[in-house]
């Protein structure tokens, strides 16, 4: 019987077990993140807070939860795309606020609108909405209503997070036995051609 190539085969079977634990923690993490959509959801349900005005741990952001908070000033301005209540595409405005002297400040949604330059006349105030994720300060307060003039966003919602890790792990261990059966083949092969 003869032998099978030795680092060729170590080098598939090292893939395919990396490829499988790869697997086996996009799994974990689909717990994981079903707990955390699951802490979002009743989130929605607790009564309102006011919006944090000290530095908070990553996880004990209350995101989605309802919320009011006072933009003392407003430092900058920024558009992200987003939609309305009415599922239309467009600009989310968002004011980055200072909140007094100590803090982080915080981030308002103002709303929606068409017009990238809309809602400039915002000079700060005090705000009530929801808690969302943000790409730049972590969380923002998205206002109710709208503010400056601008059309209420969408509300944030945890049903919009989706939650990819089972198609993940799927897709690695497809791999890794997709991996191992074309290794198959080319030794099957590589063994026939030997053949005397």
């Amino acid at each position: 019987m003869r032998r099978l190539p030795l680092f060729p085969t170590l080098l598939v079977a090292a893939a395919c077990l990396v490829m499988i634990g790869l697997g086996i923690w996009q799994l974990q993490r689909a717990g994981e993140k079903k707990a955390l959509l699951a802490r979002y959801a009743a989130a929605q349900g607790q009564p309102p807070i006011a919006f944090p005005t000290i530095p908070i741990n990553e996880d004990a952001l209350p995101l989605f939860r309802r919320a009011s908070g006072n933009c003392v000033r407003v430092q900058s301005r920024r558009t992200a795309a987003g939609e309305n209540r009415r599922g239309e595409s467009g600009f989310l405005h968002i004011a980055d606020c200072g909140s007094g002297a100590e803090g982080p400040g915080m981030a308002v949604e103002l709303g929606w609108s068409k017009n990238p330059n809309a809602g400039a006349g915002w000079k700060g105030g005090e705000v009530e909405g929801v808690i969302a994720p943000d790409r730049k300060s972590r969380m923002r307060l998205v206002s109710a209503t709208g503010l400056a003039g601008l059309e209420p966003s969408a509300p944030p919602s945890p049903a919009s997070i989706p939650n990819n890790h089972l198609s993940y792990a799927i897709q690695w261990f497809l791999f890794a036995g997709i991996a191992a059966l074309i290794y198959g083949l080319a030794v099957r092969k590589r063994l026939k051609q030997d053949a005397p």
